[in-house]
């Protein structure tokens, strides 16, 4: 299986960021699932409608920490370095409401971010006006286990041996949260291949 060259693209994403905890002590993880993954010939949804519920590929980080800085009317994030790992479970079944939900199956790669990942907040002026985050991130691919789906054998080693570089958009403004999350918003992601070191 040939690799996917650099600055191809490797997959798009859709997720969440929940954040728990308040202050110095508030952590921030995110979850999601695979829109497309760029080498794998194989429905990645086993069912309609196409969604967390459906999907066969799913992703969750370990918590992780963001501190802050402010430039007038952007806010900016500084991530801590972290690991996510990808999950397959051709039964499906995710939920928003059960973030556990996303680890569930078996691991099939953890990719851990090379640096501190930036994000910046952008808010309208305007009460209710349109708030967008972004971010951006390279990861590594440090784990890696082949894996089977629609009876063709894949292995995020040979597709992607040098890693990503994601971009993510959210919409800043919260979705409902509930216990033990202060602050839920929805994102999407779109990866290329990195090259090797």
């Amino acid at each position: 299986m040939a690799p996917i060259p650099p600055a191809r693209v490797a997959w798009y994403v859709t997720g969440r960021f929940y954040e728990s905890g308040e202050g110095q002590d508030a952590k921030i993880e995110d979850i999601g699932y695979f829109l497309h993954l760029t080498g794998v010939h194989a429905p990645l949804f086993n069912g309609h409608p196409k969604g967390e519920a459906t999907a066969v590929l799913t992703f969750r980080s370990e918590p992780f920490e963001a501190k802050s800085i402010t430039n007038g009317n952007v806010s900016i994030g500084l991530d801590t370095v972290g690991k996510f790992s990808l999950y397959l479970n051709p039964e499906g079944g995710a939920s928003f409401n059960d973030p556990a939900s996303f680890s569930r199956g078996t691991c099939i790669a953890t990719l851990q971010r090379a640096s501190v990942v930036m994000g910046e907040t952008i808010s309208s002026p305007v009460l209710g006006g349109l708030a967008i985050a972004m971010n951006v991130f390279t990861a590594d691919l440090v784990a890696s286990t082949p894996f089977e789906l629609n009876g063709m054998r894949y292995d995020l080693a040979d597709l992607l041996p040098g890693g990503v570089t994601q971009w993510g958009t959210a919409n800043a403004s919260p979705l409902a949260t509930f216990p033990p999350y202060t602050r839920i918003v929805a994102f999407t992601g779109s990866a290329i291949a990195a090259g090797r070191q």
